[in-house]
């Protein structure tokens, strides 16, 4: 389990850098060279990165509190999936200005919020299994 959690706190960290990479290349490279409003679009993407790269470290913490508990990680994969279908759909959109890619970003954003609910049902589940030992 140890393994496991440093494995999902270091992608998670890994995430996070490249959150801020691509950050400083937005702010650096890109602002004033495309449309505002493609701009704006990559900084959605970049912000949701950093989001949920934060996310993954933190859910990457909690699962390594849980000692032998038999907690499974699949909310890691949907933040996983959900980052890379959000974020990607939306640079993508930044970068070949096609904007039917649109509609690809909700199928991520439901990655994302079944991920949030996972990590809460878990933690609500083992909070209330804790409680029926004492």
């Amino acid at each position: 389990m140890e393994k496991l959690k440093n494995k999902i706190v270091s992608i998670g960290a890994l995430l996070g850098f490249f959150s801020v990479v691509l950050g400083a290349f937005g702010t650096h490279a890109l602002k004033g060279k495309i449309g505002y409003d493609l701009f704006e679009i990559y900084e959605v993407g970049t912000h949701y990165l950093a989001i949920h790269a934060l996310a993954i470290v933190l859910y990457g913490l909690w699962y390594g509190t849980l000692a032998q508990k038999k907690v499974k990680c699949w909310p890691v994969i949907l933040y996983l999936v959900g980052i890379f279908i959000f974020t990607g759909s939306l640079y993508i959109i930044t970068f070949s200005g096609i904007r039917k890619w649109g509609a690809v970003t909700p199928i991520g954003g439901v990655c994302l919020l079944a991920a949030w609910l996972g990590f809460a049902w878990q933690s609500f589940k083992l909070t209330s299994n804790l409680e029926n030992l004492r």
